[in-house]
């Protein structure tokens, strides 16, 4: 559907460009948007590479199983019915210190991860059967994980920083407060309707 979206708004630019008589500078935008393109993806893979390898020194060092464990009464409230000691926990718990880190790259593989051990859960608890429904962790993990909290927004300091702010880094504080604002509300719906659907 986004692509049908986007294929009608680049025609309808397009022929508006021609109607009246801006093909030029149609031509020329075109351009100067393909040259930054490469660009900024060439800034954002900098970017990418320093933070994904942090996060691979943390992992390394112990830093991340020891704020696994700081973390897991935190993720023990939001998902009381995982089993202790279950895979999904810890997968959970790596995307969360991702995401808070402003590091949605290195948080991606621990999501999928994560909904993979989730679906195993479900698909016990309905003896082997599929059932094509998407859990209650399952939404809660999804949920929490686009409201995601980040004390360091990355791609917004990077994308800034490419376009020429004077401080890049002053989005740090309304990205907190937006972030914690979202995640706060995520967590209070997700127990509202696990709730209400055990009444």
């Amino acid at each position: 559907m986004l692509n049908y979206i986007w294929g009608a708004m680049i025609v309808i630019g397009i022929l508006f460009g021609a109607v009246n008589g801006k093909m030029p500078e149609l031509t020329n935008a075109a351009l100067d948007s393909a040259k930054e393109s490469v660009t900024l993806c060439i800034t954002m893979l900098g970017v990418m590479s320093l933070w994904t390898g942090i996060m691979e020194v943390a992992r390394s060092s112990g830093l991340i199983d020891s704020l696994t464990k700081k973390i897991e009464p935190f993720i023990h409230f939001l998902f009381p019915k995982i089993p202790k000691n279950h895979p999904a926990k810890e997968y959970i718990a790596t995307n969360i210190i991702a995401n808070v880190l402003g590091l949605g790259w290195a948080a991606t593989p621990a999501g999928l991860k994560a909904m993979e051990e989730l679906s195993k859960i479900d698909k016990e608890r309905h003896g082997g059967k599929i059932t094509g429904i998407a859990s209650n962790e399952m939404c809660t993990f999804l949920i929490i994980n686009i409201s995601s909290l980040q004390l360091i927004p990355v791609n917004m300091i990077a994308y800034r920083s490419q376009y020429g702010s004077v401080n890049p880094a002053a989005i740090v504080a309304p990205a907190i407060m937006a972030t914690a604002l979202s995640t706060i509300i995520a967590v209070i719906f997700c127990k509202f309707m696990d709730k209400k659907q055990r009444v």
